[in-house]
């Protein structure tokens, strides 16, 4: 029988031993400081692809470079252009704040999976994202049929050749896939840390991701911002961006494909 009077914990480092009863004291979470706070949303603001677009728009305008071609459409090169400066940008942003925090980017993309398996789990996916977005455009165009207010997509009429394909299949994998899914990852480890959780950035960024498809058209912008969700919720429940990243490419050029072929039957 033990006696009272006795102290039963366990000095720091004895571990278990016989006779013994250790305290097992969890540690609090540390306190975030509204600096804290006020510094990620600064950085969740400067990856939201927003400001760079702006300064690569604005930069390439006054290098000459004209958004859009004579019949008003978007100008191909412009787009191109644009993309993959923007993607160079956010990636650099990301890879600069994760550095200040001194946050291990690898662990940040590949999360405690294995990569390979995570490719393979998004490849399996790209079906299911197809599927979601037929089934949300379904059901928002049989509520609200108004709501496809674009006849035809501005990226379709970008792509009338088998070779605008091949420009923009490089361009939708690395500005849609890589990029969009690294800032989508970064932004949501920032709110799950810093801003109120992970749920919070995945509803608020899909809710920016959509409105940056509205020119699309509202049915195509909530199904953008649906998928969006979707894959948002596939990082924060596998802490990996290696899945979303694969299944957003493959969906991409998916489309991309998909675009090709209806150009080919109106032609």
């Amino acid at each position: 029988m033990l006696d009272p009077s006795t102290d039963q914990r366990c000095p720091a480092g004895d571990g278990l031993s016989e006779g013994r009863i250790d305290e097992v004291v969890l540690a609090p979470r540390p306190r975030i400081l509204p600096v804290e706070r006020l510094g990620a949303f600064i950085e969740v603001l400067l990856c939201s692809g927003f400001p760079t677009q702006v300064l690569v728009v604005g930069a390439l305008t006054g290098f000459g470079f004209s958004p859009r071609l004579a019949d008003g459409t978007w100008s191909p090169r412009f787009v191109i252009t644009m993309s993959l400066i923007d993607t160079v940008l956010v990636l650099g942003l990301v890879w600069l704040f994760l550095r200040a925090h001194r946050e291990p980017v690898r662990a940040f993309l590949t999360g405690p999976r294995r990569p390979a398996r995570e490719a393979l789990l998004g490849v399996a996916l790209v079906p299911a994202a197809l599927v979601l977005v037929i089934l949300v455009l379904a059901t928002v165009l049989a509520v609200r049929p108004e709501l496809h207010n674009v006849p035809v997509n501005p990226f379709e009429r970008m792509l009338q050749t088998p070779r605008d394909a091949a420009l923009f299949a490089p361009v939708v994998m690395l500005a849609g896939g890589v990029r969009e899914e690294v800032q989508r990852g970064f932004i949501i480890h920032r709110f799950d840390r810093y801003l109120g959780g992970g749920l919070v950035g995945i509803l608020l960024f899909s809710g920016v991701f959509g409105l940056g498809h509205v020119d699309q058209g509202y049915a195509a912008a909530i199904a953008t911002g649906v998928l969006g969700a979707a894959w948002g919720g596939l990082y924060l429940a596998r802490r990996s961006v290696i899945a979303p990243l694969v299944s957003h490419a493959g969906f991409n050029l998916a489309q991309l494909l998909k675009y090709l072929a209806l150009a080919h039957l109106v032609l």
